[in-house]
């Protein structure tokens, strides 16, 4: 079984399998104002089941984590998708998934979701979070400021 995307939004649900995005596609949360802060993000992924695995129970994990490795969050399921009519045999089955979670987000840097399933890390996507213009300029040295 492979993972054929994972997406970071900023809001994101899948109705009828089809993947309904707003904000998508980014890598770079913009921080504005000091930390910690909490940010709504959306996190959308679609598993690609092959033939022989279509109509079995699956597990999933999606987890964030620092650079280094520490976790800060997981969410965890299951999907199992069937054959539909008419569905050639061998013809692999899409299925999707869209979570919307409460990040809190404690330092800069770059920060990783790795995508899971049954137990086997199949996808990692770094991004990181970055200050914001007007954090930037709140930060800037003044003159007559010591270094």
């Amino acid at each position: 079984m492979d993972i054929e995307w994972l997406i970071l939004a900023d809001s994101a649900q899948v109705v009828g399998n089809k993947l309904y995005m707003l904000g998508g596609g980014w890598d770079r949360l913009i921080v504005n104002k000091g930390l910690p802060v909490t940010r709504q993000v959306a996190i959308a992924v679609s598993f690609k089941v092959p033939w022989s695995e279509t109509n079995e129970k699956h597990s999933f994990e999606i987890e964030i984590a620092t650079e280094d490795g520490k976790s800060l969050g997981k969410s965890a399921g299951q999907f199992e998708i069937g054959r539909p009519v008419g569905v050639q045999p061998g013809q692999d089955q899409r299925t999707q998934i869209a979570l919307e979670i409460s990040m809190n987000i404690a330092q800069f840097g770059t920060f990783v979701i790795n995508a899971s399933v049954n137990e086997e890390v199949k996808r990692s996507f770094p991004f990181n979070v970055v200050q914001g213009p007007s954090l930037q300029a709140s930060h800037q040295a003044k003159p007559g400021d010591p270094e």
